[in-house]
């Protein structure tokens, strides 16, 4: 018997787009539950514990926006927007207050699905292979345990910030470029949306503490992609698999400035 698909919630106050996304959602094999307004997708997530959700952007009273920003107050649930708009302002603030991905009206159900399966795939942290935790200054990478710290302190990430931390620790002192890192962490269909990039790595920073005038841990080459300061007294780190084509794709640092 084929394994069950987990539970989504649909929010938007069009019925008629509400109907059409739910009835193709559970053809493709998943269970949905369905609101019209802000208020009550948080009773719902609550309630409901979806494994994601699809929220519209544009709803009277509490808008998309407000929304996601309540949610994120208490649950770091994968949350797609769905929005008319496609000014890079707009998928900005979505991505800036904690939406993992945008998919912008009319979309086609392919699309939608494709988007869907991609951020539930990202939410879930990686199966690690047994390796030596990774230290630069006051940063601690444990790789098996998926726990990061600062200065001894558990600094709490979802997976996909988690993601972009390890392919950049695994390849510190090196560049890897935006293309690479959005293949690696998003999947080949996000190659050139920066923005979904860039958005990821200013919230990583914030929640490490780092500076990007002045980094100390990851820094930025303009046009190219960021680097991870590399520890002391360590050289370039022993790769096999995926990692070996992390390293192959990087920029060496020191000709990158």
């Amino acid at each position: 018997m084929p394994q069950q698909k987990p539970l989504l919630l649909v929010v938007d106050d069009d019925p008629a787009l509400v109907r059409l996304v739910s009835l193709n959602l559970e053809l493709d094999g998943y269970q949905v539950v369905t609101a019209a307004n802000g208020k009550t997708a948080i009773e719902l997530i609550q309630k409901e514990q979806p494994a994601l959700v699809l929220l519209d952007v544009m709803m009277p009273g509490m808008d998309g926006f407000q929304t996601c920003t309540r949610v994120r107050e208490f649950s770091e649930i994968p949350i797609i927007m769905l929005t008319a708009k496609g000014g890079v302002e707009d998928v900005v603030r979505g991505l800036d207050i904690g939406a993992d991905d945008y998919v912008i009206k009319p979309f086609s159900i392919t699309e939608l699905l494709a988007r869907i399966k991609a951020v539930l795939q990202r939410s879930k942290f990686p199966q690690e292979a047994a390796q030596p935790p990774f230290i630069s200054g006051q940063l601690s990478i444990n790789f098996v345990h998926h726990q990061v710290t600062i200065d001894d302190k558990e600094v709490m990430l979802p997976p996909t910030e988690y993601r972009i931390l390890c392919l950049l620790a695994r390849n510190a002192g090196r560049v890897i470029t935006h293309d690479h890192l959005l293949t690696e962490v998003w999947g080949k269909e996000y190659r050139g949306d920066t923005h979904i990039l860039q958005v990821a790595v200013a919230r990583l920073r914030k929640k490490l503490g780092d500076d990007s005038g002045n980094p100390k841990y990851i820094a930025t080459r303009p046009g190219i992609g960021y680097t991870l300061r590399k520890p002391k007294d360590q050289g370039c780190p022993q790769n096999n698999g995926g990692d070996q084509v992390a390293c192959a794709t990087g920029v060496d640092s020191s000709k990158a400035e």
